[in-house]
């Protein structure tokens, strides 16, 4: 039983001045044996994790993670589902700092009340986390990610077309997260390979993660700044960003992903917090100034990658702990079997006007404290290199007219009835279909393939067919070009009244 009320508790919580960031450790007490301690941060643009990133790859794999990430970006629903309030709250936490420098502009609540379960059925984007106990109530939700950190798994629905990052960078940023999480990957095939070292074990495994997101935010973003157009015919500059320069420099005017990650209201944000020329900067600016040449030169290179990955989680890691040698803390902790008590008393009753009497108290006693605010360092923002594409040209075209090949292999298995070699081919059909040449390849061979009035296929070819135009049809819509050119939609036509569906 406590000496003091809980009025002067509440009154104490509330009184306590927060430190500005950068500053020195606060220390503080409650009034009841205690002895606590506030750190802030170096940095406030830069996100504080503590190990929640590194629990979530845990939790779910980098595959996985990697698909909400993406689902993130591209403004999806995600929903995580456990029977830990501590892991509900850590995953929502995670996977937003893994944004950025990007901002989540939408619904975030990483516990949803019960009385609240409706709003998963809001038209909006969200990150939210339920119990799971109502596992079986979200399971029924058809427009939703839902991700289960206790079992380690996500359900993607059928009708969510999930980008996903472009390559080199997808493979890159999966091989980079492979070697930092499972380190005895490197050497896997040594005869005798030496012992882990504890740094993976330690909390700048956390940071390590998370340095590998900001080199994959710092290539996708390169040279952001040349496409960057101030206004000043308002009475305050209007910045404004090229979009479609930006995307044909980078050799990514076909890719959805970035294209739906430019057009989100979190680059919005990002565009007009980092736009001025004049501000303070942080990590991000540097790395993406001043170290993508160094980035790219590493591609091939794990050890000069990783050695690059240490010294950005070191960066990461001072500036959530400043102070190496922290104060000593003293919380005191319930009795042993106080939670096996039968007798509990009824929690009593707050008198509000005791509480904001104490707390007005205690602010007069701070009114001579330094303010816990802090001016801010500001600086002509670098530019960095120019725009470059993301991809050789000579790569590009090969991958662009293998895509095609697969196309046109997929069309003619389907209608000369081959399932093996159909199923084979369909998902590799149905990814190439993401590109403006693949989906205008898709309605030439279909019309390459019916020359008469009317092509008679089975039910399973039928549903072949109408996979490969949903996912085109889906392609589109998602990449807010909401309408089909004449011909497109003619060919389309054509083609479908042409076809007539048999049951078997």
């Amino acid at each position: 039983i406590l000496n003091v009320s809980l009025e002067s508790l509440i009154a104490n919580l509330c009184a306590c001045l927060v430190p500005a960031a950068g500053g020195s450790q606060k220390l503080f007490s409650l009034g009841a044996g205690d002895r606590q301690l506030i750190q802030t941060p170096l940095h406030d643009s830069l996100p504080v994790t503590g190990t929640s990133v590194a629990l979530l790859f845990q939790q779910l794999g980098i595959q996985n993670v990697l698909s909400l990430f993406c689902a993130v970006l591209t403004e999806n629903k995600v929903l995580f589902h456990s029977a830990s309030f501590q892991r509900l709250s850590d995953a929502c936490r995670a996977l937003e700092s893994l944004m950025f420098p990007l901002k989540y502009s939408y619904p975030y609540i990483p516990i949803l009340p019960a009385q609240l379960l409706e709003v998963l059925s809001s038209p909006t984007p969200f990150i939210i986390g339920v119990h799971s106990i109502f596992k079986t109530d979200i399971h029924e939700l058809l427009d939703v990610i839902i991700a289960d950190l206790d079992g380690g798994t996500i359900k993607i629905p059928e009708c969510i077309h999930l980008s996903s990052l472009p390559e080199p960078l997808l493979h890159q940023t999966q091989s980079a997260l492979s070697l930092i999480l499972h380190p005895d990957l490197e050497v896997a095939d040594h005869a005798f390979p030496p012992p882990r070292t504890a740094l993976s074990h330690s909390k700048m495994l956390d940071k390590e993660v998370r340095a590998v997101f900001l080199r994959l935010f710092a290539q996708l973003f390169q040279g952001y700044r040349s496409c960057l157009q101030l206004i000043r015919i308002h009475a305050e500059p209007v910045i404004h960003f090229h979009k479609t320069a930006f995307l044909g420099q980078r050799g990514l005017v076909e890719n959805d992903f970035l294209t739906k990650v430019l057009n989100g209201m979190a680059f919005a944000g990002f565009v007009s917090e980092r736009g001025p020329p004049y501000r303070s900067c942080d990590l991000f600016d540097e790395l993406v100034a001043f170290e993508v040449e160094r980035i790219k030169v590493e591609e091939n290179s794990p050890v000069k990658m990783i050695k690059h990955v240490r010294e950005l989680a070191e960066q990461l890691f001072k500036n959530e702990n400043p102070n190496p040698h922290m104060a000593f803390q003293k919380v005191p902790r319930p009795t042993e079997g106080s939670h096996l008590r039968v007798h509990i008393l009824p929690f009593p009753k707050i008198n509000e006007a005791r509480v904001q009497e104490l707390i007005q108290e205690n602010l007069a006693k701070n009114q001579n404290a330094p303010p816990a605010t802090r001016i801010e360092k500001k600086c002509v923002v670098p530019a960095g290199p120019p725009v470059v594409s993301i991809m050789d040209k000579v790569t590009t075209v090969f991958n662009s007219a293998q895509r095609l090949e697969v196309v046109r292999n997929c069309i003619s298995f389907i209608f000369e009835n081959k399932i093996l070699e159909t199923e084979k081919t369909l998902p590799a059909a149905l990814r190439a279909l993401k590109g403006k040449a693949a989906r205008q390849c898709l309605t030439d061979e279909l019309g390459l393939h019916v020359q008469q009035n009317r092509a008679i296929l089975d039910h399973q070819q039928f549903d072949y067919i109408i996979r490969m135009m949903n996912c085109t049809l889906q392609v589109i819509c998602s990449s807010f070009r909401l309408f089909l050119s004449f011909e497109n939609t003619f060919h389309f036509s054509r083609i479908f009244c042409n076809y007539q569906y048999i049951s078997s």
